[in-house]
């Protein structure tokens, strides 16, 4: 299983940012690489809310679900389904007040499929792809939390 840690320091109220991390519709609003998020659950967010997320490049998605949140305070989500060379994937937020800002934990982990070969394809390319795109994703979050 790799493991991958990111963080991010954001001038908003943890609320405000809880809030834009656990709504299922309006994901693309976040994350640049994401053309539009379905919510595929009767519930907007909460525990078991769960999206469907289509990727700007037109041919990758992906499936997932809520499993953990304490509200203010973090939220987990598990993938279900997607186009990913992924067997499992799931990944934290954890925010942290400090005076008027919000540091924001992601610790994502993940299993590639295909044995061997996606544990090469992974350290040559995927942790690299994984990586750059959660930081395209903070910035996108810090903007959109700070405006």
């Amino acid at each position: 299983m790799a493991t991958l840690f990111n963080k991010i320091t954001i001038k908003a109220p943890v609320e405000n940012i809880f809030q834009a991390l656990s709504q299922m519709e309006g994901f693309e609003n976040l994350d640049p690489n994401v053309k539009k998020s379905i919510s595929l659950s009767t519930i907007a967010s909460g525990l078991n809310a769960s999206r469907k997320v289509e990727m700007m490049d037109g041919k990758n998605w992906f499936k997932e679900k809520v499993t953990n949140l304490i509200p203010n305070e973090s939220i987990t989500y598990e993938l279900t389904d997607c186009s990913f060379p992924v067997k499992s994937l799931r990944y934290t937020y954890t925010l942290t007040k400090s005076g008027s800002e919000t540091l924001v934990d992601q610790n994502m982990s993940y299993d590639m499929k295909y044995g061997i070969l996606g544990k090469m394809m992974d350290s040559l390319m995927i942790k690299k792809q994984y990586n750059k795109g959660i930081r395209q994703f903070f910035t996108g979050l810090k903007t959109f939390a700070e405006n």
